[in-house]
């Protein structure tokens, strides 16, 4: 497992859940500032926050960002990704009007698609190993 700080507990249980995420923008149009990366991060802190979870790093370029978000086992990664994409597109729309002529066809800030790869913990094999190895009883 990975490092000890890591590890949350929740009611009943324990968890280190780690999730790197990568959106694009709509027709992969470099549209970013590192003022609007800025203030994106900010946006999607606090989504994270309302989910519980936690933005633990952010960078993006002009046509994509990257996250990598640490969330509790009762947050569906798919509403996540949803409530991060949906209220960063509508915030940048209202406070960077500039913004809108990048995308004034489709009305979308960002691609409907998106990545999600857990990260952290053990590698495959050595899970795989752990779990073969186990006493079963006779």
């Amino acid at each position: 497992m990975g490092d000890e700080s890591d590890v949350r507990t929740g009611r009943h249980c324990v968890f280190a859940m780690h999730a790197h995420l990568v959106f694009v923008t709509k027709y992969r149009h470099g549209v970013f500032t590192d003022r609007h990366l800025s203030r994106m991060e900010e946006i999607m802190r606090a989504v994270c926050a309302d989910f519980e979870s936690e933005l633990v790093e952010f960078n993006g370029e002009a046509d994509q960002v990257h996250l990598l978000v640490d969330f509790p086992p009762k947050v569906a990664v798919s509403k996540l990704v949803n409530s991060l994409k949906g209220v960063s597109s509508r915030r940048l729309r209202q406070e960077f009007p500039e913004l809108e002529s990048h995308y004034w066809r489709a009305k979308r800030l960002w691609s409907g698609s998106y990545f999600a790869g857990s990260v952290g913990g053990a590698p495959i094999s050595v899970l795989r190993a752990y779990i073969e190895d186990q006493k079963r009883p006779s």
